[in-house]
């Protein structure tokens, strides 16, 4: 019967060992930003290259820190030229080479393994202008590896970068943005 002490003790602290100070570092090999702008003629689809990453929390505190870093250059829409004015005349990427995410603060709860929903407030800095936005995170952990996805638009009209669209091409204001960061957890 002395069994049944221990299972007690561990059922208790195992939400606290598990609510330990925690490093997300992020792998740029396996993580990805998909962007997808709809236009009167075509839903454009690319891709970004993530190009560092490194997230701190903690279960017990909402607070994060760190931030994911985006080559703004990097941009892939499969069209040479699309792709060229992008980078010069919108993202002005000569300027302004990168893109960046730093998470401030979550809500809800990041279970120690499986799945979890949070949302996750923080500066999104485009061409060099922070904002603040807050976006849905779905969270996957098998210790010590972890993956966070997330889907939400930016107005990047609204935000200050040119307006792509010409004569009677048009292209939206918002442009879609899914984002897959995989990486290790450490404490």
């Amino acid at each position: 019967m002395q069994s049944v002490p221990v299972i007690v003790l561990l059922t208790v602290m195992a939400p606290l060992a598990s609510a330990q100070h925690q490093t997300f570092t992020v792998s740029p090999d396996t993580s990805e930003v998909k962007i997808t702008l709809n236009t009167t003629h075509e839903v454009v689809h690319g891709a970004f290259h993530v190009q560092a990453g490194s997230v701190e929390f903690d279960g017990n505190d909402s607070r994060m820190s760190g931030s994911v870093i985006v080559s703004a250059g990097s941009g892939n829409t499969g069209n040479g030229s699309r792709d060229k004015r992008m980078n010069k005349e919108i993202l002005k990427v000569e300027q302004y080479t990168s893109i960046s995410f730093a998470p401030v603060s979550y809500t809800g709860a990041i279970a120690p393994s499986g799945d979890s929903m949070i949302q996750v407030t923080g500066t999104f800095k485009l061409l060099d202008v922070p904002h603040q936005i807050t976006v849905p995170m779905a969270v996957h952990i098998e210790w010590p590896t972890a993956t966070a996805k997330t889907h939400f638009s930016i107005p990047y009209v609204q935000w200050g970068l040119k307006d792509p669209s010409l004569l009677f091409w048009r292209a939206d204001k918002d442009v879609s943005l899914d984002l897959t960061l995989t990486g290790q957890l450490s404490k």
